[in-house]
């Protein structure tokens, strides 16, 4: 068995499959491969398939594939698949083709497949089912000729065949049209016009057919095979006047006529207007008028044609709206006189109308836009006559008539022209009655109040402003004209109460303001305004609350950075001068959150039209120093220098990271963990404790990393911060009490450059409550003993307090049982101070008393511990000691000879509990 008979018995095999599977959901992948594989077979490739079995195949895909519903994961895609395939099967079967219903069937297969293929979009699949059913069709015709029938009969199979080849020929037309072939496209609808005198029935779907295809190819700019399409569409719709309505074909004209203006209106004027007039011809109305109109526009028609056309309008009575619209038209080309003339023929045509209005509202608007103004205000006044006299306009007569007033008023506006601007305010005004006022009345005294500030007039302002805030108190252009007369009164208070409300206003979510736009560019534009209008009139205060409100309110990156920079430029020369008080410590919070504002925005993502790169690194720059500067301001208030200095490290990240920026972190931080450590030493719950040195460790860690970095770049290996930070961890790692506290230790006793100092801290902060790490402590010290030892000149003073702590530290004082190391070693420290002693004189006679006692209370401890041999031995030392005091051995000298004495006796005599009630002694005794 060769590979064609492997392929067609497993084609076979998954067609039984499919048509015999419940809903499975490898039916769609089963399709898709009988669509793939069919392109591959034959009728050579099954010869081991009959055709009844082939044929049973086609009939059970096609009949499954109409059955199975929305449920069988198959969309409507993959059921045309089966189709085709269906019918591809089909047609390998020799007696598909030997009889006339055979032939038939596989004609209706095609023509559906096609369409189908046609609606989703496959029009090379469609144009081969439709070649398939031409042939098809082409060998029924032969059939029907070669068979002897009755005349009558033979005629009517025939004029089905030709029906059926009618629908195949617009189906391709349609597939040409698709894909751009207008050649093709043609041939085939001009085929189907030839076949109309055999099948006048069809004559509508042809005329709608080329009318969609005259629309579509316009759309698409197409104007050369728009106008065949739509000339098409109009012959054949002339055809059948009795199923295409005269409203049909003039639409038609219409769009061929409008075709030819968008295609070249010079070239083809002459055929847009006559088309146009066909139009008319066929059914009359308003839109193929307006269009004619329009068509006369763009040709080098006269005034004198134009009138006449216009006049043809009037005497066919159509509606004023239409008429005014006609005279718009005129006047936006240019045609004025023509345009007016009208104007005024509508006038006295209409003039019993109701809404004779309208035209004098038009004829009010134009000569208003070709600046005959002095006319414009006589119609003006005939309107107020007629209002004051009861023949009012109705409301919306009236709302156009003050836009065309308001616009007018604008206009002069815009060319600083107040007082003409004024006037036309002042005439929308006269139209208001007591009983009127709503919002609109409220917008125009503020409009009105504008243009008197700009003309100085302060009385009159104050006067429309007050009205306006008699009907709209809660709008915020308002708000913003009483904020702006304040200012120029030096009214502070009256202004600062006005930027309040406004600011409240602004913020009020269910506030609706009809001045404004949607954009929310336009509330905070005012704010921006009042800061600039309060600074340039020497209202600082003010200034100061408008730039506030402007960078907590304004999205706009751009403009928040600008409010901060400029309140900050304002405040701080006033901060610099301001005594610590609580009125200071407000400042400060109020700068801190307004550049904790100016941190977000930089924060944000920014695209082409907001700040380039290199603005907000200097942005950031400048905002990192002010920062920094405010943070130095506040050493009394550590809480809120922590603020600043933590705004200053997060506004350096926006900057490159080179040695200057490296140095301000990491001191930033190191400022900002020294506030949080002692946060955490005067917490007074273990929660706040551990909030405040977690935090702390947090930016120790990230000022190591940094240090790290710096050191190597070959500097700053002996920097002080170094030690600091290690110190500063140390506490915070003891306090928490860190089981890592060892594991961080270890690298710590390694380093080579630490000092005498840094390990004398850290045993006092080992032993600092709540920590209590006697063993660390014990350990720096020794470290430290052993630095000292090894300098040149020893500081005595230093040396005398670290052997005291470590002493201390070995044997504390009272204990019975308990020594953190042998005494051999403690014995070893005594001794070597005793060298120190021996070798100057500037030892602290303190500490040698101190040493003295110690000792001496030693060898009792080992007197009641019945070790008598270390008994003589720490006395004796005491002894010692007792040789290099100066002042005090005077009155030590003879005490301790007389106790010694009787040590020795009690010793001989063996009396240790009676001696170790009164032997112990301290400095005090």
């Amino acid at each position: 068995m060769d590979k064609d008979d492997f392929l067609s018995m497993d084609f076979k095999e998954v067609v039984e499959n499919l048509v015999a599977s419940d809903n499975s959901p490898n039916i769609p992948e089963a399709i898709d491969r009988l669509f793939r594989d069919i392109a591959n077979i034959n009728r050579e490739s099954m010869a081991e398939i009959t055709d009844a079995q082939i044929e049973e195949m086609a009939v059970n895909l096609w009949n499954w594939a109409l059955t199975i519903g929305g449920g069988w994961h198959v969309n409507g895609e993959r059921k045309i698949k089966l189709h085709y395939v269906a019918c591809k099967l089909l047609s390998m079967c020799e007696a598909s083709f030997a009889s006339e219903q055979g032939i038939q069937r596989l004609i209706m297969m095609n023509i559906r497949i096609g369409r189908e293929w046609l609606d989703v979009g496959n029009f090379l699949i469609a144009d081969e089912c439709f070649q398939a059913a031409v042939a098809s069709l082409e060998q029924l015709y032969i059939k029907l000729i070669q068979r002897s029938s009755p005349e009558a009969d033979l005629i009517m199979e025939k004029i089905t065949v030709e029906r059926d080849h009618f629908r195949v020929l617009s189906y391709q037309a349609e597939s040409a049209v698709a894909q751009g072939d207008f050649q093709r496209a043609s041939m085939c609808v001009l085929q189907c016009k030839d076949m109309l005198m055999r099948l006048p029935q069809m004559t509508s779907s042809l005329h709608h057919l080329c009318y969609n295809f005259g629309v579509g190819t316009q759309k698409n700019n197409k104007y050369e095979e728009s106008s065949f399409w739509l000339s098409q569409s109009y012959d054949i719709g002339k055809m059948d006047k009795k199923s295409t309505r005269p409203e049909m074909l003039a639409k038609v004209l219409r769009l061929l006529a409008t075709n030819y203006l968008d295609w070249d209106n010079t070239k083809y004027y002459d055929k847009a207007l006559n088309a146009v007039n066909l139009a008319n011809k066929e059914h009359l109305n308003s839109t193929g008028l307006f269009l004619k109109m329009k068509i006369l526009l763009k040709g080098e028609t006269s005034n004198e044609e134009l009138l006449e056309a216009v006049m043809e309008i009037l005497h066919l009575d159509m509606p004023l709206d239409f008429c005014l619209n006609i005279a718009k038209l005129l006047m936006d080309h240019e045609r004025e006189s023509v345009g007016f003339h009208f104007l005024t023929i509508i006038h006295e045509h209409f003039k019993s109308s109701e809404n004779t209005g309208k035209v004098l509202l038009l004829y009010i608007d134009m000569l208003l836009q070709r600046k005959e103004e002095l006319l414009a205000k006589e119609k003006i006044e005939e309107i107020i006559l007629a209002h004051q006299t009861g023949r009012q306009l109705t409301a919306e007569l009236m709302n156009w008539l003050h836009n065309i007033l308001w616009r007018k008023a604008t206009s002069s506006f815009e060319v600083q022209n107040y007082a003409d601007a004024l006037q036309w305010y002042y005439y929308s005004l006269r139209f208001y009655s007591p009983d009127e006022m709503d919002l609109d009345f409220a917008k125009l005294q503020r409009n009105m109040a504008c243009c008197y500030l700009n003309l100085q007039q302060l009385d009159k302002a104050k006067e429309a402003v007050a009205e306006a805030e008699r009907h709209d108190p809660r709008n915020v252009f308002t708000q913003f004209y009483i904020f702006k007369i304040a200012v120029i009164e030096g009214n502070s208070e009256r202004a600062l109460q006005a930027i309040i409300t406004l600011e409240n206003v602004l913020t009020d979510e269910e506030s609706e303001d009809n001045d404004l736009v949607a954009e929310r560019g336009s509330p905070t534009m005012l704010l921006s305004l009042a800061a600039q209008f309060a600074l340039e009139n020497g209202q600082q205060i003010v200034a100061e609350k408008a730039l506030e409100y402007l960078a907590q309110h304004s999205e706009d990156q751009e403009q928040v950075l600008t409010a901060v920079k400029c309140l900050l430029r304002v405040v701080l020369p006033k901060i610099a001068e301001m005594p610590e008080s609580e009125d200071k410590k407000k400042e400060m919070d109020r700068l801190l959150t307004c550049l904790n504002r100016a941190f977000v925005k930089l924060s944000q993502p920014f695209g082409e039209e907001d700040l380039s790169l290199e603005s907000r690194v200097n942005e950031a720059q400048w905002f990192r120093k002010i920062a920094w500067n405010l943070a130095v301001q506040c050493d009394k208030d550590p809480v809120i220098m922590r603020e600043f200095f933590i705004l200053s490290y997060k506004m350096s990240q926006f900057c490159p990271s080179d040695q200057v920026i490296l140095i301000a972190r990491k001191t930033c931080l190191l400022m900002a963990a020294a506030v949080d450590l002692e946060q955490g030493r005067k917490a007074s719950t273990a929660f706040e404790q551990t909030m405040f040195l977690s935090r702390a460790l947090e930016e120790i860690q990230t000022c190591n990393d940094i240090q790290n970095f710096l050191k190597q770049t070959g500097t700053f290996s002996n920097d002080s911060c170094e030690k600091l930070l290690l110190l500063y961890e140390f506490e915070i790692r003891a306090k928490l009490n860190d089981p890592l506290l060892e594991s961080f230790l270890e690298s710590v006793w390694e380093l080579p450059h630490l000092e005498t100092k840094t390990f004398e801290t850290i045993a006092i902060i080992a032993m600092e409550k709540p920590a209590h790490y006697p063993f660390i402590a014990l350990k720096a010290l020794k470290k430290a003993l052993l630095l000292y030892k090894k300098e040149e000149s020893i500081d005595v003073s230093q040396y005398s307090k670290c052997m005291h702590n470590l002493i201390n530290l070995s044997v504390p004082d009272g204990a019975s049982n308990v020594e953190l190391c042998p005494l051999e070693e403690v014995w070893g420290y005594f001794e070597d101070a005793l060298s120190h002693i021996s070798r100057t004189k500037d030892y602290p006679e303190m500490e040698i008393l101190w040493l003295m006692v110690k000792s001496w209370n030693t060898g009792i401890l080992m007197f009641s511990r019945s070790k008598y041999v270390s008994t003589e031995k720490w006395c004796g030392l005491a002894l010692r000691f007792l040789d290099h005091l100066t002042s005090f051995k005077e009155s030590y000298e003879t005490q301790m000879n007389m106790l010694y004495s009787q040590l020795v006796e009690a010793l001989s005599n063996n009396k240790g509990p009676v001696f170790h009630e009164h032997g112990y002694w301290s400095k005090s005794d």
